[in-house]
């Protein structure tokens, strides 16, 4: 919920939580979000980043897709973080390839 809540803070977009831990054995949660372009992508990745070590939170594992900013993915272990671009969010579509996945309810005030 601390990652979905630093999204919001940068004001991303349509900020779900995916629960993919009974069918997907690497992590129990995927984070997606949306930017309006590479820079708030990142701006929205690093508040991410900081927001957790503030709350002495997880490490990232590791964190790709930094550089281009179309799809930034950062690996937390029990949960991961995507931080995309509207027109790579659209594409890849997580949220329909894991449909069948209950979303996680969060508000930027929990």
């Amino acid at each position: 919920m601390a990652a979905a809540r630093a999204a919001d803070d940068k004001l991303a977009e349509d900020t779900v939580i995916i629960a993919v831990g009974q069918v997907l054995a690497i992590t129990d949660y995927f984070v997606v979000a949306s930017g309006r372009n590479a820079r708030q992508v990142r701006a929205i990745a690093e508040e991410i980043e900081e927001q957790l070590t503030i709350l002495d939170g997880p490490k990232p594992i590791r964190i790709e897709g930094k550089q281009e900013a179309e799809w930034l993915l950062m690996d937390y272990g029990g949960f991961i973080v995507h931080v995309f671009d509207s027109a790579a969010r659209e594409y890849y579509d997580l949220e329909r390839l894991w449909s069948d996945q209950p979303r996680v309810p969060w508000s930027p005030t929990d």
